[in-house]
């Protein structure tokens, strides 16, 4: 995830659309292009490829990661757009979001939906006819889970929203395998599962620094709703589960010493990280001391790095 970078105005105050003839092509696309929420679907092929590599046990068709990355982004886009076309109401309001496309006018709400159907549709096709339907049917419940689960049901409705509603971030793991087998393994499964776990941790820190935005327009995220040092225990509590999955590739034959050592080093700083944002918590520090985005931060290096790994790891055995 990552915040989208916002002008100076009073907290809670809508920008002004542009007018319509004030639109020029360049931005329009660049526009179009910040519906997909680029940013996060790095993150994505972060674990779809690498995990390619691990399905092959050394160099997958490249022509297969190619039209797997392309498929991965444009159902990813699809999904992200058409968060933004249901957000739309509560973008206006948040600070984090008030650049995006349709709070801006850039583009409109029809535009933003008939964009992310076509790229669902597009997607969907693309993986059946070129990569194969186990990947297709995959990335379409990915989607939907997304758009429908998490934005329609979970988002506003419970603090446990990033929780269940992450599930849909942890599809690209399984695509990616499925994509090379066209079959389904438990090293997938494994992995599936560290993101699983991943995801709170990652998010909460954000969260607990914008939760002011997520207040204001009645989304209860964990933060809004406990106070630090509840969501500081849940994160560690989160984070020993998500190393001790990630190990569990080894035993099970499927990674050697080299993952090992990265999940292991890794994940022992993460839970350092996590330990002191919860010490911190304890004692009542708030404000910039809690320094809770030293996580979140830590966190994309931390699934860089595993996921690198994972490729890696086939050629030194």
């Amino acid at each position: 995830m990552c915040v989208t970078a916002v002008e100076s105005r009073p907290a809670g105050v809508a920008l002004t659309p542009s007018p319509v003839g004030h639109r020029p092509f360049g931005a329009r696309i660049k526009a179009f292009v910040a519906l997909t929420k680029p940013r996060i679907i790095e993150l994505l092929l972060i674990t779809t490829v690498p995990v390619m590599f691990l399905a092959a046990q050394g160099v997958p068709d490249l022509w297969l990661v190619v039209t797997t990355t392309i498929g991965g982004y444009l159902s990813a886009g699809g999904a992200n757009a058409l968060n933004m076309y249901i957000d739309r109401d509560i973008d206006a309001l948040m600070d984090r979001t008030s650049q995006r496309p349709l709070v801006t006018g850039m583009v409109s709400p029809r535009e933003c939906l008939a964009f992310g159907i076509a790229l669902a549709v597009i997607s969907t096709v693309w993986f059946g006819l070129l990569v194969n339907w186990l990947s297709a049917a995959l990335s379409l419940g990915a989607l939907l889970f997304y758009v429908v689960v998490y934005t329609m049901l979970l988002k506003r409705r419970t603090s446990q929203n990033i929780v269940w509603g992450g599930i849909a971030g942890c599809m690209p793991v399984l695509i990616g395998w499925s994509a090379v087998t066209n079959s389904m393994s438990w090293a997938a499964v494994i992995l599936f599962a560290v993101i699983f776990f991943w995801t709170p941790p990652h998010y909460w820190p954000l969260s607990m620094k914008v939760k002011e935005d997520y207040a204001r327009v009645g989304v209860p995220m964990l933060p809004v709703v406990a106070s630090n040092q509840v969501v500081a225990r849940q994160i560690v509590l989160y984070s020993w589960v998500m190393v001790a999955v990630s190990l569990l590739l080894t035993p099970l034959g499927y990674t050697g010493w080299f993952y090992t050592s990265v999940a292991l080093v890794t994940g022992g700083f993460w839970l350092w990280e996590a330990h002191g944002l919860q010490n911190r918590a304890k004692a009542g520090v708030t404000g910039g001391k809690l320094k809770e985005m030293r996580l979140f931060h830590w966190s994309i290096t931390y699934v860089s790095l595993l996921f690198v790994a994972v490729a890696v790891d086939p050629f030194l055995r």
